[in-house]
């Protein structure tokens, strides 16, 4: 049955009573207890992807496609598809998938969930990965028809991340509500929500694919990184997420547990903004670039857990191009470069940053580039304010700013287009060549000449420097010993995909 209006404020009332402090019951094979740094912003999947959230609401909803362990795109939804043009896109929807609440899953509720994200009204933070789609209709058969404005080839990667709500019960209950007590097909039920503590998933018994091992999971908020370990190496908890590479160092020598570690999609970069004096010479951004050693990053602070890259992409990516360096490191270049610019390359420049990014990088960076005789101050904001900062217009955003870009596609479109194209609010760079090349490498549909196109935006950030890319970031977990899981680089924690072992 559908939730009626008693049932939904029983459902409300459980879901905004908090308790004073997280379960302190003991993990096991029947209840599996992960510790995350923050609680879910939100559990409706259009309204947020940030990690806590998705960490929770991914094994409540099936999407559309998703990814194999080995991130390979694969039916979940739609279990086949045809490319009937490059514009329009015919998918075959599973019939024998159930909501939680024992309704039917439809191509409607295919089609209306496609709507709704792709809706500037509803205002989803994931429109711009789906804003290519023009259309979504049902046809005769119950298939679903997708048009895009042009061809797009990351049209699968990011239906990855589309995840099929039920449009009756969004109808029936509106958006709080329904972030309140969601409802969707996944392999766990969405149980409860103790607001700052934990969220509380149930094992669904009727789910069409493979079944979850534990009948019970339990997200929990724990902000302290230290307290999370605790939880690990006492039994309190199954895994944890959100580890340092002194941590998981650390857990290699406790009993019972160990670090797990994936390298992901996200890259980090040190972001330079043409468009501030000095700045706007090319010499003086390349002179940054030489002066940063990657190397040193990843092995001297990031316990070598991480991987230098060369270009604004991972090797996770399509897109990437092997053998493609970017700027060297090579600090007398660097100081060359700086004797030659002279008095334009001697003023203070702001390094924007924020308490979540590793400030050991960050201070590393900032002790590089002064050794080659630039000054550099670091600039701190809470969170908010950096990203405000961040997608400002050139001229009001920092000199420069560090930044861990996931477009959770793993696909170049998602990164270098919001980075790049003069259109992003994300992007300090306004150049008519450079948006024509991200325009076409968007739409190519051979699979070949869209790599060579992105070979040209490669060469055309190493050449003129308006990002500096650092390394392929790794994501690291501790884990008991007994929890057979193995990271995968989407960063997804499929509960059903986990198993227990004594």
């Amino acid at each position: 049955m559908r939730l009626v209006p008693n049932t939904l404020f029983v459902a409300m009332l459980a879901a905004t009573t908090a308790l004073t402090a997280p379960s302190v019951a003991l993990a096991d094979a029947e209840r599996l207890v992960v510790d995350l740094v923050n609680e879910p912003t939100t559990l409706d999947p259009h309204l947020q992807w940030n990690p806590d959230s998705y960490y929770v609401y991914r094994n409540i909803f099936d999407n559309l496609l998703t990814r194999d362990d080995e991130g390979q795109i694969v039916p979940q939804i739609a279990t086949e598809w045809e490319q009937v043009s490059d514009t329009e896109t015919v998918f075959t929807i599973r019939d024998d998938v159930l909501f939680h609440d024992g309704s039917p899953l439809t191509a409607e509720d295919v089609v209306f969930s496609v709507q709704r994200i792709t809706d500037p009204e509803f205002g989803s933070p994931q429109l711009s990965q789906f804003e290519s789609i023009t259309n979504a209709e049902v046809l005769e058969d119950g298939r679903v028809k997708l048009t895009t404005a042009t061809g797009y080839p990351a049209l699968f990667a990011q239906l990855v991340k589309l995840s099929i709500v039920p449009k009756a019960v969004v109808e029936e209950l509106g958006r709080e509500a329904f972030n309140l007590a969601p409802v969707g097909s996944g392999p766990y039920r969405f149980d409860s929500w103790q607001r700052g503590v934990e969220v509380g998933l149930v094992r669904n018994d009727d789910y069409w694919g493979d079944a979850g091992a534990f009948p019970a999971a339990v997200f929990r908020a724990v902000p302290d990184a230290s307290t999370r370990v605790a939880n690990l190496t006492s039994g309190a908890s199954d895994l944890v997420v959100g580890m340092d590479p002194d941590l998981a160092l650390q857990l290699e020598a406790a009993d019972g547990v160990s670090p797990l570690s994936a390298l992901t999609e996200r890259v980090a970069y040190l972001s330079v903004n043409r468009a501030k004096p000095g700045l706007d010479d090319v010499r003086l951004r390349r002179a940054i670039a030489h002066a940063i050693d990657r190397e040193l990053l990843v092995e001297g602070l990031l316990g070598g857990f991480d991987n230098p890259v060369g270009q604004m992409l991972t090797p996770a990516h399509v897109g990437w191009v092997e053998g493609m360096e970017g700027v060297p490191y090579d600090p007398d270049a660097a100081r060359a470069l700086i004797a030659e610019i002279g008095e334009p390359a001697t003023r203070p420049l702001g390094f924007a940053t924020s308490p979540v990014f590793d400030q050991r990088i960050v201070q590393a960076i900032q002790q590089m580039l002064g050794d080659v005789g630039l000054t550099v101050e670091i600039e701190m904001t809470d969170m908010a304010t950096y990203l405000q900062k961040s997608q400002s217009a050139p001229e009001d955003a920092p000199d420069m700013g560090f930044g861990r870009w996931s477009c959770a596609c793993q696909d170049a479109d998602g990164v270098l287009y919001p980075l790049l194209h003069s259109s992003s609010s994300w992007s300090r760079v306004r150049d008519d060549d450079l948006d024509a090349l991200l325009e076409s490498a968007r739409s190519e549909m051979d699979p070949d000449a869209r790599l060579a196109l992105y070979g040209q935006v490669h060469e055309w950030v190493a050449a003129e420097v308006p990002q500096v890319p650092l390394y392929q970031a790794a994501i690291l977990y501790g884990a008991s010993d007994n929890l057979d899981w193995t990271p995968t680089s989407n960063e997804s924690l499929f509960l059903n995909r986990m198993g227990w072992s004594e």
